[in-house]
């Protein structure tokens, strides 16, 4: 009889045992990332750059706006960019030459206006257009768009509930791109921090980086990206052509101009260290 009581008892007692349930693994930001490139859908973007010099504010940069997404990548954007210096005073010369800008990358090509490309376009035209560049990129270091980059630094990262922290290179973040870089920017470290959601979406990114000039200072950029809307439906169309004109007849025999003759195409290039 003892045995029994003494078998009912555990019995009942294995029944008052509450199981808890396993922790799910964080979602595969990489492969969240792909399973969002679907034609006509897009992201919102809303990022702020804060820019320093030997530790004291030189600037603050603003973007805003959206990207399209194709089978496998980004295909468009429509971004808008204001700058602000310290001051941010009206006449301040620095502020009226960058000013706002905005781009708009389809179709192959990118279109500029604002900011020093407003003062040379001829009249009745808005825009100039960059022939076969795509600009995709906003003035994030880290693209977390393309799934490379992705994959190669959150492999590397400490993962704390979805949210990814390390520090790299520009040296490996141009590899990850597929871009060679030696030298004193190959050096360079670079901090970040990827934010996702329970779905693996991310949210924000944030990098940090500092060039040292020695005894020309140390130049400190804060980029700080956030994410929403993701799937949202975006179709970017390129300006009418009555309103643009192709920067190489804008540039063409003239070396007074501040307009460049081209513009980068990713992040690292845009250091000017690119290929």
């Amino acid at each position: 009889m003892r045995r029994v009581i003494t078998g009912l008892a555990l019995a009942t007692a294995a029944t008052l045992v509450t199981v808890a349930p396993a922790q799910a693994a964080p979602a595969n930001p990489v492969k969240t990332l792909k399973q969002q490139f679907k034609p006509g859908h897009g992201v919102r973007v809303s990022e702020t750059v804060r820019s320093f010099n030997d530790g004291k504010a030189a600037g603050v940069t603003r973007t805003t706006g959206k990207l399209e997404f194709g089978k496998s990548a980004v295909v468009g954007a429509d971004l808008s960019n204001r700058y602000k210096s310290p001051r941010g005073k009206q006449g301040d010369p620095f502020l009226s030459i960058l000013g706002a800008t905005r781009t708009i990358s389809a179709g192959g090509s990118t279109y500029m206006q604002g900011g020093l490309f407003a003062d040379e376009l001829p009249e009745g035209k808005k825009w100039i257009r960059y022939e076969g560049a795509t600009t995709y990129q906003t003035n994030q270091l880290v693209d977390i768009f393309n799934p490379k980059v992705l994959k190669g630094l959150v492999s590397k990262a400490k993962n704390v509930k979805g949210d990814y922290k390390g520090t790299t290179t520009l040296k490996h973040l141009a590899s990850l791109q597929g871009v060679q870089l030696s030298g004193t920017f190959a050096k360079v470290k670079v901090n970040y921090l990827i934010d996702t959601n329970g779905k693996g979406l991310i949210t924000r990114v944030v990098s940090d980086w500092t060039l040292d000039y020695g005894i020309m200072g140390r130049s400190r950029s804060v980029t700080e990206s956030r994410y929403t809307a993701w799937g949202a439906k975006v179709k970017i169309t390129a300006p009418p052509k009555s309103q643009w004109i192709d920067s190489a007849d804008l540039l063409s025999g003239r070396t007074d101009s501040d307009v460049p003759s081209e513009i980068p195409d990713n992040a690292i290039s845009s250091l000017g260290v690119g290929r």
